[in-house]
């Protein structure tokens, strides 16, 4: 039985575990069909494999324990959770603010299997008071991709395509009870570039956030228990301590924006990225880049961070 202490009180800390899923058995054969499931580009799934694996190894190299969920489900799950092509995308699935587990709700009907596969394990894996799979009953759509959490103080939400505003009010009290004070909530163009919130941002360390330029013209409702305001986003992220990165140099939305902390100094970022970006500040000079081809995995509209849910950092 899986036994993991849920820890997540930034985007940067030093990963200790997370969790990951192979990729679907199912090709996407050709553009139309991309099209169709709202894909990038056609995927053959055996080259799929190899880019996750080495995406796995280079964590695990580092340090990090890996669990694969799709390695846990019973019989009945796992003989459909091996056909959803989109299953490798498992940050959409759950958050973890602090020590606590908050359950996601699928954006879109196609990918409800996957919620219901996890949250079903993360019932045995963690006890009621750290994860309860009723928390997400009331919810409309609340994919993680959307949710930061910046610091033991704030987490940083978007309300877009796949995550409603009707869904964070209903979790707002849960994210306060694990001990945050605050909760951003931005909303951006629904678009397919815009999907998620990590795809025009993401945290670089502890005090750097780069993000797409057209951000910061975008005002951020500052929600507390005790009421709220609006500030700009650029306002929003310094008052956390960070400084921001303002691009326009994005040539490829999942490359460029979508990589991972594995501590404070280190990041694993896919080979496509644009390194320019991730050197263009002095707070990025001398981090240590870990590049993994993950080629194949990105033609399906998400990159690293979308393919990795922290559940411990220090």
């Amino acid at each position: 039985m899986v036994k993991i202490n849920p820890n997540c009180w930034s985007e940067h800390g030093e990963l200790k575990t997370v969790m990951v899923c192979s990729p679907s058995s199912n090709d996407i054969p050709d553009q139309r069909t991309a099209d169709y499931v709202g894909w990038e580009k056609p995927v053959n799934q055996d080259k799929a494999k190899e880019n996750h694996e080495k995406m796995v190894k280079a964590m695990e190299d580092a340090g990090v324990t890996v669990i694969d969920y799709s390695h846990h489900l019973n019989d009945e799950d796992a003989e459909l959770n091996h056909q959803l092509i989109n299953r490798v995308f498992v940050r959409d699935l759950a958050c973890v603010c602090g020590n606590t587990v908050i359950p996601g709700d699928a954006g879109i009907t196609m990918r409800a299997p996957e919620y219901i596969h996890s949250h079903g394990l993360f019932q045995t894996w963690f006890n009621e008071k750290t994860f309860s799979i009723g928390d997400n009953n009331r919810l409309k759509a609340l994919e993680n991709g959307d949710v930061f959490v910046l610091n033991k103080d704030s987490v940083f939400i978007n309300t877009g395509m796949r995550t409603s505003i009707e869904s964070i009010e209903e979790i707002q009290q849960k994210i306060f009870q694990a001990g945050f004070s605050e909760i951003g909530i931005i909303d951006l163009p629904r678009t397919g570039e815009t999907m998620h919130l990590d795809m025009n941002c993401n945290v670089a360390g502890s005090e750097l956030i780069i993000a797409k330029s057209y951000m910061r013209l975008f005002p951020v409702q500052i929600i507390t228990e005790k009421g709220g305001r609006y500030v700009m986003m650029e306002e929003f992220i310094r008052r956390q301590g960070f400084d921001v990165l303002w691009t326009d140099d994005v040539k490829h939305t999942v490359a460029d924006i979508n990589f991972l902390n594995l501590d404070p100094e280190t990041m694993l970022v896919s080979t496509k990225a644009n390194k320019k970006i991730l050197k263009g500040h002095p707070k990025l000079q001398g981090k240590n880049l870990i590049e993994v081809e993950v080629n194949e995995l990105e033609k399906g509209g998400g990159g690293i961070r979308c393919m990795t849910l922290p559940l411990e950092r220090i």
